[in-house]
Order: structure tokens, then sequence, then C-alpha cells
């Protein structure tokens, strides 16, 4: 199997390479977050179609779906990021450092954690208060988009750092240009 290289190309300053392929990465990031919401948002032209019984628990898998690529595509993010940040000097890594924090402070539980309502005890009350006031088949659903707005704030995050350590490197690069 081919080592993944990370970040890093041949060609320019390896910092700037790293950022543009993170925002990049980011954007599919958050574009997975939306595909969760847009589905969500469509089901109502599904609404003749099919029962509530069929297509309310198809919108809690929607937004668990999404959740979980989202967060596997985090984590992929992160390794990407570390593989690249061996192959450089101390002061490239310091640059990135803003960046490398989030990853490493975020996602703070699991997916399993997050999956569990014995273990999200607020937003389970949460999303059961809000199901017995619709409809109980929203429950999961109101379950499921706090999973989801968990995601969409690592990607929220992640994005501001690497937009903190574009402002940073923006002037080195139309100073080299």
């Amino acid at each position: 199997m081919a080592q993944d290289k990370g970040y890093l190309d041949q060609s320019g300053n390896q910092v700037i390479a790293i950022v543009k392929n993170l925002d990049r990465d980011v954007e599919r990031g958050e574009d997975t977050i939306m595909l969760g919401y847009g589905l969500v948002l469509l089901a109502p032209a599904f609404a003749p179609l099919l029962p509530p019984v069929i297509l309310l628990p198809l919108m809690a898998i929607a937004f668990a779906i999404s959740a979980t690529l989202a967060r596997l595509h985090f984590y992929k993010m992160a390794q990407k990021l570390t593989v690249s940040m061996r192959e450089l000097e101390s002061r490239d890594q310091y640059t990135l450092k803003p960046i490398a924090q989030v990853f490493d402070e975020h996602p703070q539980q699991t997916l399993a954690v997050a999956f569990n309502p014995l273990r999200n005890l607020k937003r389970t009350l949460k999303s059961t208060l809000g199901g017995l006031m619709i409809n109980p088949f929203w429950g999961p659903i109101f379950y499921m988009l706090g999973v989801q707005f968990v995601e969409d704030k690592h990607f929220f995050v992640l994005n501001k750092a690497v937009i903190s350590v574009e402002e940073k490197i923006m002037p080195i690069v139309l100073r080299d240009e």
C-alpha cells in the first residue's frame, strides 16, 4: 500500500501548500455537513409518497450518515496534517500550530459516545421533549440534529484556525510574487 504523503507537494512553499489543501478539505467537510441538512430539508418533497413512519426515521439516518462521514473526513485531515508536519522544519510547524491544536482538542468525544443517548442525557431529554411536542418520531431526528451541530462546530473551529494561519502567511505570499 502506498504511503500517504499528507498535504505536501513538491512545488513552492510547503506551509502554503498545506494550508491550501487543508482549506479545500475543510470545504469538503462542510459540504458533507450541508448535504445532511439539504437531504432533511428535501424530505417534505417525499411526504406525499412515504408515510411519516418511514420518512422521519430516514431523516434521522440522513443526519447520522452525514455526521459520520464528516467525522471520518475530520480524522483523515488530522492524519494527513500529522504526516505533513513531520516533514517540516520547526518554524513551519510553529506556523501551523493553531490548526494542529484544533485537531488535538476536537472532537472531544468519539462517535460511539455521540450516538449513545445514555451518555448524552441533556441532548436526549431535549430530543424527547421536542418529539413529544411534535411527533414521537421526531425525537431521533432532533437527537441526530444535535450530533450534526457538533460536527458542524468542529469544522467551524477548524475553518477559523485555517483562516488565521492564512492571514499570517498571506503577506509572505504577496512579497514572494
